[in-house]
């Protein structure tokens, strides 16, 4: 999508991560720096603004480690998700309420737990969110070796009609199929894994 286009960012980093044993928000990587905090990053440096970081298991915890990765940083915001415990749908449903169709075209939405995203990855979705009508209108999904993943592009025309048939711990993903999202292949940039227990990550 180009500059003119306003692009948020939404980061769905609620979950109690019972298999990783802690919430993946929390975990770190080799660098030492949260999951949370290089989510977070990466989408701002794609140039995503404002980017909604959504916290619910251990909230107070993850936002600190969030506010002292990332001090004063203007276009972040973090969203609490009181019935994340409800799953996928409830975060994304509550992400989706803090971004406006008034100032905002369409959001990249990303999971806490694919550390392996990079703004490439990013800046390639949007590229894609336009050559098919206005960003507003846009479904866009990255795709790794043909699996569908995450990042995905939503446009705010389908922020209301999502949020509507959000249920359990499903998130966009029959929303994206049934409607025909455009499928972007990644993989040359990053494995796009999710990660969701510590043997993933050997």
């Amino acid at each position: 999508m180009s500059d003119e286009h306003r692009v948020a960012g939404l980061l769905l980093a609620a979950g109690a991560g019972t298999r990783m044993g802690a919430p993946k928000a929390l975990v770190r990587g080799e660098s030492g720096e949260a999951w949370v905090v290089r989510g977070a990053r990466v989408l701002l440096d794609s140039g995503c603004s404002p980017v909604v970081v959504v916290v619910g298991a251990r909230a107070t915890e993850v936002s600190q480690v969030l506010g002292a990765g990332i001090p004063g940083e203007p276009r972040l915001v973090v969203r609490h998700a009181e019935r994340w415990s409800e799953g996928m749908a409830a975060s994304l449903r509550a992400g989706l309420s803090a971004l406006s169709t008034e100032t905002t075209d369409a959001v990249v939405v990303t999971l806490v737990d694919t550390p392996s995203l990079r703004v490439e990855t990013i800046e390639r979705l949007r590229a894609e969110g336009t050559i098919r009508g206005q960003a507003v209108d846009a479904l866009v999904q990255a795709t790794f070796g043909g699996r569908p993943g995450h990042p995905v592009v939503i446009g705010s025309a389908h922020w209301g009609p999502l949020a509507a048939e959000l249920d359990g711990d499903v998130g966009a993903r029959d929303y994206l199929r049934e409607r025909g999202a455009r499928r972007v292949e990644c993989g040359d940039l990053e494995p796009g894994n999710d990660v969701d227990s510590p043997s993933d990550l050997i």
